[in-house]
């Protein structure tokens, strides 16, 4: 049997991580800035997060969720704390996609109404709702098209206020990331956030707040939304919330009342993922990763910004976005190779900085003088 051939593949094969570093089979070290598509939030293979699994391995790995799991209490608790969020509730499933599902079903119950509101570049999952709301035909088969949902432009807050004026009475919900990852590290505007909250609440329709790669900490807040200073009804989360292990769950604002079946899951919230999820959590508040994607994302996009070749440096914390002009096309390509520096890329020309929220100074310094290399020799005319 062969793999089914869908993902472009580099020629690289890991066979050990720490921190922000992996290694191949030959030994060749690299220092990881992509984080697996920004799952990585508190550095691979963490003594602690390790530790948090192997213990519960030894106990229980999973049962259903037809029993009490008090794992999911104790997370349920930490993540309330941790981001401020302690009146929400937690439904935990697997990934981000199940997320944005699960949260747009919700707001459907919720309201009893059909319409979702998306905008330009977005990207929410390849479910079958989420791959809807997502704002690329590549990503949509014949199955997922829908009538339903209403494409806007990105932080067009006079085209979110034509729309509602339209047809607010049958929107169930707008979704939005706080920062855009798959479509090229584009921040919401405040203003535009706060107008979103100000319309739902006008027109009875539900806020999601898509902070499965922008949250977590990854923008120096625990939600990027929360720059804004607004609450949305429903935030999804994923990515980072198990630093490689396979969780994802919703918060849920408390005027959302729950109901039997209304959602479910096999294998969200297990014994396991509950265990790499405090873990996470608990790392984040200990060792102040917030603070420090602060610090260091400042630094990074300060010595970008320095870089004239380099165009529209912008993001907030550990979550970093810049175009590459054409001259400078084979840069992704030559950082890996080369430099043996991992970094993302959104199509066709913007190069994404998502590592892990424990970066530190002197490898963000080593990232710069790789970078500063690579522009030089790709600008220099040969001799």
């Amino acid at each position: 049997m062969n793999l089914f051939d869908v993902y472009p593949i580099n020629e690289v094969t890991i066979v050990k991580a720490k921190g922000s570093y992996v290694w191949d089979e030959k030994g060749d070290q690299y220092l990881d800035l992509y984080g697996g598509h920004a799952v990585i939030s508190i550095g691979h293979t963490h003594p602690h997060w390790v530790k948090r699994i192997e213990e519960q391995l030894e106990k229980i790995a999973f049962y259903s969720n037809s029993i009490k799991i008090p794992l999911q209490v104790q997370l349920a608790e930490k993540l309330g704390k941790v981001s401020g969020k302690e009146d929400y509730q937690l439904f935990l499933c697997n990934s981000g996609a199940e997320a944005n599902e699960n949260a747009l079903k919700l707001a459907s119950f919720h309201t009893g109404r059909k319409k979702i509101v998306a905008f330009s570049k977005s990207f929410h999952g390849r479910t079958s709702l989420a791959v809807a709301v997502t704002d690329n035909k590549n990503y949509s088969a014949p199955v997922n098209e829908t009538d339903n949902v209403i494409f806007l432009p990105f932080n067009d807050g006079e085209a979110l206020e034509a729309c509602f004026a339209k047809e607010g009475k049958n929107i169930a919900a707008v979704i939005i990331e706080g920062i855009q990852g798959v479509g090229g590290i584009n921040v919401a505007d405040d203003t535009f956030l706060r107008s979103i909250r100000s319309l739902c609440d006008t027109h009875g329709a539900m806020y999601i707040a898509d902070s499965v790669q922008c949250g977590y900490g990854r923008s120096g807040k625990f939600f990027s939304h929360d720059f804004a200073g607004v609450s949305a009804d429903i935030y999804t989360m994923a990515k980072g919330m198990g630093n490689g292990f396979p969780v994802a769950g919703i918060i849920i604002a408390p005027h959302i009342k729950p109901k039997h079946f209304q959602l479910g899951t096999t294998f969200g919230g297990n014994h396991l993922a509950c265990a790499a999820a405090l873990a996470v959590l608990e790392i984040i508040e200990e060792e102040k990763l917030m603070g420090n994607a602060v610090m260091i994302g400042k630094y990074l996009r300060d010595e970008l910004n320095a870089i004239p070749e380099l165009k529209n440096v912008r993001g907030r914390g550990l979550m970093i976005g810049f175009d590459v002009p054409d001259e400078l096309k084979d840069l992704k390509k030559n950082l890996l190779w080369k430099q043996k520096i991992f970094t993302g890329e959104a199509k066709p020309n913007v190069i994404r900085l998502l590592p892990s929220l424990g970066l530190k100074k002197k490898d963000a310094e080593q990232f710069i003088e790789s970078i500063k290399e690579e522009v030089n020799l790709l600008t220099t005319p040969a001799s």
